[in-house]
C-alpha cells in the first residue's frame, strides 16, 4: 500500500500516543533492517459505505509513524510501498487489543546478554548499535555493561532474587570473580550503595587528590584502568590500580621538585605524598628584601596602569577581550614583583631544602626552607673575656688547646683560687673581674630588673613577647634573659591528617607571615619588638602564646585542672568549633558506636530522623547521619563551648562585645571571668 494512503485508525485500541523515542527507535530499526512486521489495515469507506482508496492502520501505527519520519528526513518518498495485510473479517478493535495484550516482553536479562553478544560477534561499537536500534549510545553502553555481569548473578536476577538496581550496582566492574565474591559476602542489607562500596573499596575515586593530580589521560597511558558507574553519578569513575597511581604521583612530584631545585638553588628536595610532619628539622623563612630600582619602577608602572584600567572600565558590564587579557598580564606582573619583596637568605638556600608534597586539592604543594641537622652551621665558640680562650664541651681551653683553670671549685662552680685572691687580682691593672664578683653583681642587677619590670607593665609586655618570639622563630633558647620556656606539642601524632586541614593552613600562614617580618639576626629582635605599635605587639604575643596551648586529653594523664583551664579559655574566647570541624564519617561518625550516631542525629535533627536510620548497618548509618547532620552545627560534648554567664545575662542586642568600647581593664576582667 502507498504510505500516503495509510491513515490512523479511530478503532485502534492504543489511545496513548507513541513516544518520540519509540518512533525514533522504530525508524532506525527499519532503516537498518527493513520493516520486520507488516501492518494490518482495513479499507476506509465514505458515508455511503463506498471505499475511498485509503486504509486505516489497525495494527502497526507506530511503524506507520516511523515511516512518515523517514519521509520527513527524505529517506523515502511519501508514496513508498508498505507491506500490509488487508483484514476485513476480524473486528478491528479486538485485533488491535489482541496485538497489545497477548504478547510477552523479552526478559531484560536476555536483552542485556543479546546486546553483548551482538557487540562481540559483529564487532560493533556502542554508537553503531545505537544507530541501528534508535537509542542513545549511553543506553547501549549501559545494556552492554549489564550483559557483562557474571552469568551466575544474571541467573539470580532472572530468578527474582536481585533487583535491577542491584544488578546495575554489580555492573560497575566486569570482574566476575569480584562480583561473585561481593555477592556471597552480602548480608541482609543489599542496598545498591553497599554493593558499589564493596566493589570499589580497593579502588581510588576520581575525586581523590592523587587522581586529580595525575589525571585520567596520564593514568590510562601508563596502563591504568578506570572503571565507571554508568548508572549513577560517579564523578569520573574509580582508578583500579592504587599502586600505579601512587607511582605516577611520586614521579610527577619528582619532576616538580627537580624544577624548583634547579630554578631556586636548594641543596635538596624531598618528595612525599603526605607532608612528613615528623621531619625534625629547623625551618627558615624568607625575610623582607629590598627591590632593585628596575623592579620598583616596573611595580609602580604596572600598578599605575592597573589602576587606570580599573577606573576606566569600572562601570563596564563586560570587558573587551584585549582589556581582560591585559588585566591578567598586569596581575601576573604585580604578583611576580611582590614575590621579590621577600627572599630567603642565600646561606639557607645553600644548605636547606624543600618538601614537595600533594596538597588536599590535588595540586603540588611546595614547602621551602628546611635545614637538616647535619647541614646546620656550628654555633660560634664562646670566648672568655680577657683571655685567649674558649669553651669547648664545657671545658675552658686557651688558643693552644691547653685546659685553663686547674684547681678546685666550690659547690656553685666558682674557682676556689678566685675566692682566695680576689682582693689581690682586683688591684692589678688589666685583670678581669672574678667570676664570683661578676655573679654577685649580676645577681643584684637581676633583682633590680625584676623590681623595675614589675612596675612597668608595658615594658613587661615587650619583654615577654621578645622571649617568646626568640624561641618561636629562632634556633636556640638563650636569646632572652627571661626564664620563660614555651613548649609547642605537635598535634599530628594525636589526630591523623590534622596538619592538612583548613584551620592548620590558616595557622601556618599566620606563622609564616610573622616569620617573614622577623629580623635575620636574633640580636636585632629586641629592637624589632620594641618598635612595634601596641596592637602589633599584642598580635605577636597572642600568636606565640597560641602555639603553646595544649588541651589534648591523654588516657593516662590525670590533669583535671588543665582541662578546666582549657574549658575556661574556650569560654573566654567564645570558641565556635563549628567553624573548624564537621561531623563526618571519617572524623567522628565512623569511629563511634551506632548508639552514639543515633544520639547525635536525635539531638540535632529529631527522633523521626533517628528512627529512619535505626535499622541500617553501621557504615550505611554513619553515611546517612553525615548527610542529616550537615549544616546543623551539631558538635560532640568535647567540642562544645560553655556559654559564659556574662554573655548569657546580656540583652540579645548586646551579647557580642564591642572592641571599640570599654577600657582594657574591663576587657581583661571579662576574659578572666
Amino acid at each position: 500500500m502507498p504510505l500516503n494512503k495509510l491513515k490512523k485508525s479511530p478503532r485502534n485500541a492504543r489511545k496513548t500516543p507513541h513516544g518520540e523515542a519509540h518512533i525514533e527507535a522504530l525508524a532506525a530499526s527499519i532503516t537498518a533492517k527493513g520493516m520486520l512486521q507488516n501492518l494490518v489495515v482495513e479499507p476506509e469507506t465514505d458515508g455511503e459505505g463506498k471505499p475511498t482508496g485509503s486504509y486505516f492502520v489497525t495494527i502497526g501505527e507506530g511503524r506507520r509513524l516511523a515511516q512518515l519520519l523517514r519521509v520527513k528526513r527524505k529517506a523515502i518518498k511519501k508514496t513508498e510501498g508498505i507491506r500490509c495485510v488487508l483484514d476485513t473479517e476480524n473486528d478491528p478493535q479486538e485485533i488491535s487489543l489482541d496485538e497489545n495484550v497477548t504478547r510477552e516482553a523479552m526478559s531484560p536479562a536476555d536483552q542485556f546478554e543479546r546486546f553483548r553478544e551482538l557487540s562481540e560477534r559483529k564487532g560493533w561499537g556502542a554508537e553503531e548499535i545505537a544507530a541501528r536500534f534508535g537509542v542513545t549510545a549511553h543506553v547501549v553502553r549501559q545494556r552492554l555493561r549489564l550483559g557483562a555481569v557474571s552469568p551466575k548473578l544474571m541467573q539470580v536476577y532472572r530468578d527474582g532474587d536481585l533487583t535491577l538496581d542491584q544488578l546495575m550496582a554489580f555492573a560497575i566492574t566486569e570482574d566476575h570473580a569480584r562480583q561473585e565474591r561481593v555477592y556471597e559476602n552480602l548480608s541482609y542489607n543489599r542496598e545498591p550503595s553497599i554493593i558499589r562500596r564493596d566493589l570499589t573499596k580497593t579502588n581510588v575515586a576520581a575525586t581523590d587528590r592523587r587522581a586529580i593530580f595525575v589525571g585520567p589521560v596520564a593514568y590510562a597511558e601508563a596502563g591504568g584502568t578506570i572503571i565507571r558507574d554508568l548508572f549513577s553519578e560517579d564523578r569520573g569513575g574509580f582508578y583500579e590500580d592504587p599502586a600505579l597511581l601512587d607511582r605516577l604521583v611520586i614521579e610527577k612530584l619528582e619532576g616538580v621538585a627537580a624544577e624548583v631545585r634547579q630554578a631556586e638553588g636548594w641543596k635538596w628536595a624531598g618528595v612525599h605524598i603526605d607532608f612528613p610532619h615528623a621531619h625534625g628539622m629547623r625551618r627558615a623563612y624568607p625575610h623582607t628584601a629590598e627591590l632593585s630600582a628596575e623592579d620598583t619602577a616596573a611595580a609602580e608602572a604596572a600598578q599605575a596602569e592597573y589602576d587606570a584600567l580599573t577606573e576606566r572600565y569600572d562601570s563596564a558590564e563586560e570587558l573587551p577581550d584585549d582589556v581582560d587579557q591585559r588585566f591578567g598580564e598586569l596581575e601576573a606582573e604585580i604578583e611576580r614583583i611582590d614575590a621579590l619583596r621577600h627572599a630567603y637568605d642565600p646561606d639557607d638556600i645553600t644548605c636547606g631544602g624543600v618538601f614537595v608534597v600533594l596538597n588536599h586539592d590535588g595540586a603540588a604543594r611546595i614547602e621551602r626552607g628546611f635545614i637538616r641537622a647535619e647541614d646546620e652551621k656550628p654555633e660560634p665558640e664562646e670566648v672568655v673575656e680577657g683571655e685567649d680562650a674558649s669553651v669547648i664541651d664545657g671545658v675552658r681551653v686557651n688558643g693552644d688547646g691547653e685546659i685553663i683553670g686547674d684547681g678546685d671549685y666550690d659547690e656553685d662552680g666558682s674557682h676556689v683560687s678566685a675566692l682566695d685572691t680576689e682582693g689581690e687580682e682586683a688591684e692589678e691593672d688589666g685583670k678581669p673581674l672574678s667570676d664570683l664578683l661578676i655573679r654577685d653583681l649580676t645577681a643584684h642587677r637581676t633583682l633590680g630588673l625584676r623590681l623595675a619590670l614589675g612596675e612597668q607593665p608595658d615594658m613587661a609586655l615587650i619583654a615577654v613577647t621578645h622571649a617568646l618570639a626568640a624561641q618561636t622563630f629562632y634556633r636556640g633558647v638563650d636569646a632572652s634573659c627571661l626564664e620563660i620556656r614555651p613548649t609547642s606539642s605537635t598535634l599530628a601524632s594525636h589526630a591523623d591528617g590534622i596538619e592538612d586541614t583548613a584551620p592548620a593552613k590558616v595557622l601556618a600562614d599566620r606563622h609564616a607571615g610573622w616569620a617573614a617580618d622577623m629580623p635575620r639576626d636574633v640580636a636585632d629582635l629586641w629592637g624589632f619588638v620594641a618598635g612595634l605599635d601596641h596592637a602589633s605587639v599584642m598580635a605577636l604575643l597572642a600568636h606565640c602564646t597560641s602555639l603553646t596551648v595544649n588541651a589534648v586529653k591523654q588516657p593516662w594523664e590525670r590533669k583535671p585542672h588543665t582541662q578546666q583551664t582549657a574549658d575556661s579559655l574556650a569560654t573566654a574566647l567564645i570558641l565556635d568549633m563549628t567553624a573548624h570541624w564537621l561531623p563526618t564519617v571519617r572524623a567522628y561518625l565512623g569511629r563511634v558506636t551506632k548508639a552514639h550516631i543515633l544520639a547525635a542525629v536525635r539531638e540535632a535533627v529529631g527522633d523521626e530522623a533517628a528512627d529512619r536510620i535505626a535499622g541500617m548497618k553501621k557504615q550505611a548509618m554513619a553515611e546517612a547521619a553525615e548527610q542529616l547532620l550537615a549544616g546543623t552545627g551539631w558538635l560532640p560534648s568535647l567540642l562544645q563551648t560553655t556559654r559564659s554567664a556574662w554573655l548569657t545575662e546580656q540583652p540579645e542586642a548586646e551579647q557580642v562585645p564591642d572592641d571599640t568600647q570599654g577600657t582594657d581593664a574591663e576587657t581583661f576582667s571579662i576574659a578572666a571571668e
